[in-house]
């Protein structure tokens, strides 16, 4: 079985161990997997079940299955969900405290666990439990408390769609309203925060399908467009590459649309033709090469290489 789980939380492919037993057996006394399955029973009694969050959330990279077991197991993501609508409460109006927030967040990690696995992605999907994080999403508050809420809510939707066969995926995202969820946050948020954001709009886009529903209609292209301009705009002062990267990318796939690129002929910032990015991208050749691309492709040309 490949590392999806590793692939999703940073962990290098292939490198976890496996928990899963036949069936019948026990883990041996005394090993680490018993402790896993100690940890996870755990998450089942309120008492314990803090503690059981942290332990696994630090432990979740070890194990390419633990997302089998945690979907599998009785009970376990009832718990996790649990611990999600528990601080809806703290959401409006904001009262979130940083222990909430970190305890929520041990949950949200273990979700990510299940959404990047290719084996449980697909029935994370269908029970809907990404909507679960939008009330997050959707919180204004600048505080650390809800900027970590919304930075480990956008992993979890980040880990969706990094896999390459995700139009199931961007389907469920484009159904469920995540794109001015995702805007708002690329124009208010962190700057990591903005950068999870953007990469998910980025991959619905890169989806034919989410480049289509996008560009179908004026008030969809312009909401993004906006953005992305604004984005475009504080980014000659930020200097913020890897947020360039994304933006850059963005434009590109956008212009594959024909009705897009007539309209971003007219439209696209100016400090994307005149070279303000010369120097930021000066030992980028692979987004150095996306922005010439995307001039070539409205006919536009750089004043200077």
């Amino acid at each position: 079985m490949s590392s999806v789980l590793g692939q999703g939380s940073g962990a290098p492919g292939g490198a976890g161990k496996l928990l899963l037993l036949p069936s019948g057996s026990a883990p041996p006394a005394g090993s680490e997997e018993e402790k896993i399955y100690m940890l996870i029973t755990e998450l089942l009694d309120p008492e314990t079940r803090e503690t059981a969050l942290l332990e696994l959330s630090k432990k979740r990279e070890m194990y390419e299955d633990l997302a089998l077991v945690l979907w599998g197991g009785f009970g376990i993501m009832s718990s996790l969900l649990l611990e999600i609508v528990n601080v809806y409460p703290a959401l409006s109006p904001p009262s979130l405290t940083a222990h909430a927030s970190n305890r929520v967040c041990n949950a949200l990690a273990l979700l990510q666990c299940v959404a990047s696995h290719s084996e449980t992605r697909s029935l994370f999907l269908n029970a809907h439990i990404p909507l679960f994080l939008y009330p997050f999403l959707n919180t204004t508050s600048k505080t650390r408390p809800f900027e970590y809420l919304r930075l480990t809510s956008l992993g979890v939707i980040g880990a969706l769609v990094k896999q390459n066969e995700n139009s199931d995926v961007i389907n469920f995202l484009l159904s469920t309203e995540i794109i001015p969820l995702c805007l708002r946050i690329m124009e208010t948020g962190s700057e990591l925060s903005k950068t999870v954001a953007i990469f998910i709009v980025q991959k619905i886009l890169l989806d034919d399908l989410g480049l289509q529903y996008i560009c179908q209609t004026y008030e969809r292209f312009y909401a993004v467009g906006a953005v992305l301009a604004n984005m475009v705009q504080a980014l000659v002062e930020s200097q913020a590459v890897r947020l360039l990267k994304h933006v850059v990318r963005c434009y590109l796939r956008m212009s594959d649309n024909p009705r897009a690129r007539e309209a971003l002929r007219a439209c696209l910032p100016e400090a994307l033709k005149d070279n303000t990015f010369a120097g930021l991208l000066k030992g980028d050749m692979v987004t150095r090469r996306c922005l010439s691309t995307l001039l070539h492709n409205l006919n536009e040309r750089p004043t200077q290489e």
